[in-house]
């Protein structure tokens, strides 16, 4: 166990880090610029991180790939991306997959 000091070491030393990580472009008092492939990089990041998120939401279950295709997920996401090619409306996509997924877990049961 953490006596008292210790945790508030480590909550001191965290903050610390913390504020120099998040502040790093704050300390200099001219601009730092960012190389072209920087910036064109980060365009992407947003997309990357919500394909990390959502795949792996659909094509797993309990930490294994799927093996069937009575998977309700699958034809949400298809669903739901098609409306969004057709449309390209966030809210759209959203009711569209629910629109697939709802029937097909409450109605099959998948």
């Amino acid at each position: 166990m953490m006596s008292t000091a210790d945790a508030l070491v480590a909550i001191a030393g965290l903050t610390l880090i913390t504020l120099l990580t998040r502040g790093f472009f704050f300390l200099s008092r001219r601009e730092m610029p960012t190389p072209a492939w920087l910036h064109e990089g980060l365009r992407y990041a947003p997309l990357a991180a919500l394909a990390a998120v959502v795949v792996p939401e659909i094509v797993m279950t309990q930490g294994r790939l799927i093996h069937t295709l009575q998977d309700a997920r699958i034809y949400a996401a298809l669903a739901g991306g098609a409306y969004f090619y057709w449309r390209r409306g966030m809210l759209g996509t959203i009711v569209a997959g629910m629109a697939v997924l709802l029937p097909l877990r409450l109605g099959l049961g998948w």
